[in-house]
């Protein structure tokens, strides 16, 4: 089960750490290997969220995920994102972006600092309305009570979510204004491409989560319908499949999952420069960490581990909120990337370790119940 998950994640890394020896010697190995194990740490989360939206899929998508997807996510985000945003930033052709990045790699990197404001405010804004959305739903299984109650019940206020992710929006974009202008003003039109980034992330996540979950909410009905047409159907002999639907369905799913990915990918590729700012390498490294995070959500997804511990994706939508403000917060100030990779893993532990004793108290429970109704059936033979 592991190797046939994990397959093409241990020969993308053979192969990565391979074209790092030849492409830096040594000294490539170990930056690959450190830029890998950054982007597990800092993505875990994301392979969480991932599973939840993934065990809805079939078969089918989750090979295309674990495809078509990584190609996306490896080559897009990790390759051509940084070079799309030195392109845009620095208003340069993509070939003479490339060049840059290849052959003036401290002002490659510079550009790709000067955009940073503008990355995390779109990614910012997405990842804070997947968490803000998430806490504002009433659900069965609650993890912290006490505050997932109440805010169960504001949730129902409508469109309370993008009051209040615009809201954090405002207070970023102004509070970059006014901190830029105490430095003299000379970046206070980072302000308004912090506005205008963060709307950006929100329309697309609106648009995005809308579109998947409209799909999904039909193929539901389908679904429903399908057993009641099936008899009618073999009786005719032209029993209609809900292929087209379910295609709809699975493919916003898809996009969604990608524009997830790459929410999370910006503080795995901006991080990624306090070890190195070689394109190649970083490239390598970042790809190998994104193939064993795809492969994870895939065994998450197999495994039924969501549904044996029901904490864990409530975990990972906090670590999800959590890295959405520490994105915003590095518009205007610097946060060490270990801060945001152990934010995570502990939210994700705690919501683990929650679990394990939910599990161990029902598993207590039943067996004094199952006790008790031998006793009583011994009881009743006497």
């Amino acid at each position: 089960m592991i190797l046939k998950t994990f397959g093409w994640s241990f020969a993308v890394t053979a192969l990565g750490l391979v074209a790092a020896v030849f492409y830096g010697g040594w000294t490539g190995f170990g930056i690959v290997a450190i830029l890998s194990i950054l982007e597990i740490s800092l993505s875990f989360d994301n392979a969480v969220v991932n599973a939840g939206i993934l065990k809805k899929m079939s078969a089918f998508w989750q090979k295309i995920f674990l495809t078509i997807g990584v190609l996306i996510a490896v080559f897009g985000m990790r390759l051509v994102f940084p070079v799309v945003i030195v392109a845009i930033s620095a208003k340069i052709g993509p070939i003479d972006a490339v060049d840059l990045a290849l052959n003036n790699k401290d002002q490659y990197q510079q550009l790709v600092t000067d955009a940073h404001p503008a990355i995390a405010a779109f990614g910012g804004m997405f990842l804070l309305m997947i968490f803000l959305d998430f806490i504002f739903e009433d659900r069965d299984i609650k993890w912290l009570g006490w505050l997932e109650r109440p805010l169960a019940k504001l949730g129902k206020v409508d469109m309370l979510s993008v009051c209040i992710a615009l809201i954090v929006l405002m207070i970023s974009a102004m509070t970059f204004a006014t901190n830029a202008h105490q430095h003299g003003g000379a970046h206070v039109d980072k302000a308004q491409t912090v506005l205008i980034s963060g709307i950006a992330g929100l329309i697309t996540y609106m648009i995005v989560g809308g579109l998947s979950g409209y799909f999904e909410d039909k193929l539901e009905e389908e679904e429903e319908r399908e057993h009641e047409e099936e008899e009618e159907a073999e009786r005719t002999g032209k029993k209609k499949p809900a292929i087209v639907l379910a295609g709809q369905a699975a493919f916003f799913m898809f996009l969604y999952l990608e524009v997830l990915d790459a929410s999370f990918s910006f503080d795995g590729v901006i991080g990624a420069f306090a070890v190195t700012n070689d394109i190649v390498l970083m490239a390598l490294g970042l790809g190998i960490g994104a193939m064993y995070v795809r492969s994870l959500t895939v065994y998450l997804v197999r495994q039924g581990t969501l549904d044996d511990y029901v904490y864990l994706e409530h975990g990972a939508h906090y670590a999800i909120g959590a890295l959405a403000a520490i994105l915003l917060v590095t518009i205007q100030y610097e946060i060490h990337e270990v801060i945001t990779g152990l934010v995570g893993v502990v939210l994700i532990a705690w919501s683990f370790w929650s679990s394990v004793r939910r599990n161990t108290k029902l598993a207590a429970a039943e067996g004094k119940a199952t006790g008790s109704d031998e006793k009583t059936e011994v009881s009743s033979g006497v």
